[in-house]
């Protein structure tokens, strides 16, 4: 039986698991649960193994602060955060629910971060779920699972996508328990964004997952999908620079936060391994989904186009200037030469003559343009056009959108940049990382966009129509997300034209 306390009478509100009962808090007409394990910590004599079912507790367990990340690679300070946190429960969820209790058969809503597969944690501030949960009615869930070396190298002895091993224990922990908190486990949507949108579209390929959702939206999808040659060659390489093999019986009793810095050693050298590594060395991409034929038999494009999603809803799209923020983070904003864009067509473009076809369709567009056009295209805007058309060439229904609405922070110059759609997302526009893109006090016009974009996620999660017409291959209809919105034809049609016969493959090991 689930009992919740009474908000009156001064006490905490409780819910009872499968595991055990826990003690929230109420926040702001929100309930609130944080740090449940839905998991065995993944350590010691599971470490590198999939998940484990978690052990019960007895007695009411506080469930009240973020339970502690798992190991993160060192971009934007993401080690120190996880180094100070205490513990070794990795594997947890949040969970945020205007309204629990078994009888309330709330649409589920559960967030996975992105972070290039190497950091990300649910405990940052932009990820809060209070606002979503209270102003659209839904239950919002979000979770740590392992990233970097932990969860995704391929490491002999031990299962390969272990990330995504731990996403699908997730799911299958709010199939469990999430009605105990006001969810219906019959209506699961999972989003997510870059390497969460990435994860979500590996979902929609993984047998284990079939049935955990019912719909997805996949958010800038990261179109990087290894082969196990590849990803072994790169573990290899990071086990290395301490001296051992990419095996468990070597790396289990490494230190977690020595394993993450060998991981970011070979991440700043990475051009040395172009010549083997191809693309991925070229943005210092350690980590991704392996295709490895089990828990992920093929990629998520021919997932797709074999069927395999076509019972599933799916609202994807991407921003219209990707690649902006990270050229900025590269220090290349205005400065890219035409020796690095060239570079960067050769590498990036589809097939053997993509340079000439970025030549001949933006005959205008001077080295930044072109840099800016072929990495946003194949890292994030052409893969996730591409799950929208595998979705409906097998007979399934997708919703596209772009948002194309600019960044007024950072000076303004950073366009509908990469993350820009998370706080707006959320409602978080003034917390967080990605906020700092908002600008210092949210504008009128930057809350009416979010108000828009959460109630056409939210709409989705619950009735499956986000308030546009499905995508199809004659209009090819999408929802422009600007200060003025407007349903149009896919705006970005010469990129569209460029990549159209292009089917995202593995990512090879090109050379030994």
């Amino acid at each position: 039986m689930t009992v919740v306390a009474s908000e009156s009478s001064g006490a905490k509100p409780e819910v009872r698991t499968a595991a055990g009962a826990l003690r929230g808090t109420r926040e702001a007409d929100v309930t609130v649960f944080r740090g449940i394990p839905f998991a065995g910590p993944p350590v010691g004599s599971l470490r590198f193994a999939a998940p484990r079912p978690v052990r019960g507790w007895d007695g009411v367990r506080a469930a009240v602060s973020y339970g502690p990340p798992p190991p993160q690679g060192g971009h934007f300070g993401m080690d120190a955060l996880a180094q100070d946190a205490l513990g070794d429960d990795w594997l947890t969820v949040n969970v945020w629910s205007p309204e629990p209790g078994p009888g309330a058969g709330l649409p589920v809503m559960v967030w996975i971060q992105g972070g290039a597969y190497t950091i990300g944690m649910s405990g940052l501030p932009e990820y809060d779920g209070g606002r979503l949960a209270r102003e659209s009615g839904v239950v919002v869930v979000t979770f740590n699972y392992r990233v970097g070396l932990e969860g995704f190298a391929q490491i002999e002895g031990a299962p390969a996508n272990r990330g995504l091993l731990d996403q699908v224990a997730a799911l299958e922990w709010v199939r469990d328990n999430i009605r105990a908190f006001g969810g219906d486990p019959d209506r699961v949507t999972v989003f997510g964004q870059s390497a969460g949108a990435g994860s979500v579209a590996a979902l929609l390929a993984m047998p284990s997952a079939a049935g955990l959702f019912g719909r997805a939206v996949a958010q800038s999808v990261q179109g990087t999908f290894f082969s196990p040659e590849l990803a072994a060659d790169i573990a290899a390489s990071c086990a290395a620079e301490l001296g051992l093999r990419p095996t468990v019986a070597d790396l289990s009793t490494v230190d977690p936060a020595r394993l993450s810095a060998a991981g970011d050693a070979v991440g700043a050298k990475m051009a040395q391994w172009a010549d083997r590594w191809g693309q991925v060395a070229h943005r210092s991409i350690l980590f991704s989904p392996v295709v490895e034929g089990d828990a992920l038999p093929v990629t998520p494009w021919q997932a797709l186009t074999n069927g395999a999603g076509r019972d599933i809803e799916l609202l994807v799209g991407h921003t219209r200037d990707e690649q902006r923020l990270l050229t900025a983070l590269d220090g290349l904003l205005g400065q890219v030469t035409q020796e690095q864009a060239a570079t960067a067509l050769h590498v990036f473009g589809p097939g053997q003559d993509g340079a000439r076809r970025y030549l001949d369709g933006f005959p205008a567009a001077g080295p930044d343009e072109l840099y800016e056009l072929v990495h946003s295209d194949r890292l994030f805007r052409m893969p996730s056009l591409h799950l929208a058309e595998a979705q409906t060439a097998a007979g399934g229904r997708a919703h596209v959108y772009e948002l194309t609405w600019p960044a007024p922070g950072m000076g303004g110059g950073l366009g509908a940049c990469h993350g820009l759609d998370v706080p707006l997302v959320f409602g978080n526009l003034d917390r967080g990382q990605p906020a700092v893109l908002i600008g210092e006090g949210p504008s009128p016009e930057a809350e009416a966009l979010s108000t828009r974009m959460r109630a056409a996620w939210t709409a989705f999660a619950a009735h499956g129509d986000p308030g546009w017409p499905a995508y199809d291959t004659g209009q090819r209809l999408v929802q422009l997300f600007d200060t003025r919105p407007a349903v149009t034809a896919y705006p970005e049609e010469t990129s569209r034209l460029i990549w159209q016969d292009h089917a995202f493959p593995v990512l090879p090991l090109l050379g030994r």
